[in-house]
């Protein structure tokens, strides 16, 4: 019979889900302590898109990038990806996903960009009124 780490005294610190969840990771233990995201300012907004450069220089190690680093990598390889569904997708909480984002990007590894705001789009008549003008031709 094997041992369930829900039995019997628990050492300090040594809090568990449950039996299948494994140990409790707090998130500063993931970004090292840090709580603020890259290189000042840079803002990683939930709706932020988040896309691997591609013209990202090689990195000789590997093994410098952590798990979760790689993870948002893996996500990101098949299609842009916003921040909220980065954080959504590799189960973590938002800030430590802004936290490697800005180590990714200081990396050179990924391109942040913004949808753009309403503000800027073109008014609904203007583009009804172009299309009227398209199909006169």
């Amino acid at each position: 019979m094997t041992e369930n780490p829900m039995d019997g005294p628990r050492e300090p610190g040594s809090q568990w889900y449950d039996g299948e969840a494994g140990p409790l990771v707090r998130p500063y233990a993931l970004t090292g302590g840090r709580t603020q995201a890259g290189p000042s300012g840079v803002r990683f907004d939930l709706i932020a898109l988040v896309t691997l450069d591609p013209a990202a220089p090689a990195l000789d190690d590997e093994t410098a990038l952590g798990p979760e680093h790689r993870t948002l990598i893996r996500l990101c390889c098949t299609e842009t990806q916003s921040v909220a569904e980065l954080a959504a997708d590799a189960d973590l909480p938002v800030g430590v996903v802004r936290v490697l984002l800005g180590d990714l990007l200081e990396l050179g590894r990924v391109v942040i960009s913004r949808p753009v705001p309403p503000a800027h789009l073109p008014d609904e008549r203007i583009l009804r009124e172009v299309i009227a003008g398209l199909r006169a031709l």
